[in-house]
């Protein structure tokens, strides 16, 4: 399938068939997510696939919205709150890659790894959590490219998921993605019009 299509095609699925989703299919998504950009290469995403029926009721008591349990997977997808110990590692990756040639980071980056090491938490947490929407927008449409469907679910108890999935304090939940082939075909949602969205051309 061609991006575009991916792209137009993409809707919220919140009905799914029963039918259960390969691992192959599970593994293309996760790769997807994995391959998005993150600012200064961070890459703060990290996953849990929950397929179990027992675990998928157990977020019944997360989420009021059923339809999340009631998908064959749901991928947690979640943001590790440490990676920002790793940014001189992933800053001396990306000169070794070339990555900042022809930039001022390119000659030095002390002042880059100064300043987004010194983010206060609520700013890193906005900083990371950006990160991941790139990576999970990357599995939504990686999803219509292999004929299934996904939603993306922020409407969940975060404590109780964190809870449920046994994680401690340096993961934060940022999604549910609850997955599976769709048992419906939803029209698409409205959109702004061009001139409605685009300010100005400078």
């Amino acid at each position: 399938m061609e991006l575009i299509e991916a792209i137009k095609s993409r809707r919220s699925i919140r009905k799914f068939k029963p039918d259960p989703v390969q691992d192959s299919y599970i593994n293309e998504l996760l790769e997807s997510g994995r391959m998005a950009p993150s600012g200064t290469n961070l890459q703060p995403t990290r996953y849990i696939v929950i397929k179990s029926v027992e675990a998928r009721n157990k977020l019944k008591e997360c989420t009021p919205l059923s339809f999340v349990s009631q998908a064959p997977v749901v991928i947690a997808a979640c943001i590790d709150n440490n990676v920002i110990s790793t940014l001189g590692t992933r800053l001396k990756e990306l000169r070794e890659a070339s990555a900042f040639v022809g930039t001022p980071l390119n000659e030095d980056s002390e002042d880059y790894n100064k300043r987004r090491s010194s983010m206060d938490q609520a700013t890193l947490k906005a900083y990371l959590s950006l990160n991941a929407a790139i990576a999970i927008d990357h599995i939504t449409l990686r999803a219509v490219d292999l004929g299934l469907g996904s939603c993306w679910v922020m409407m969940f108890d975060k404590e109780k998921v964190k809870d449920v999935l046994n994680l401690d304090e340096r993961y934060d939940v940022i999604a549910l993605i609850p997955v599976g082939y769709p048992d419906q075909t939803p029209e698409q949602r409205p959109r702004l019009k061009m001139d409605e969205i685009l300010l100005k051309q400078l």
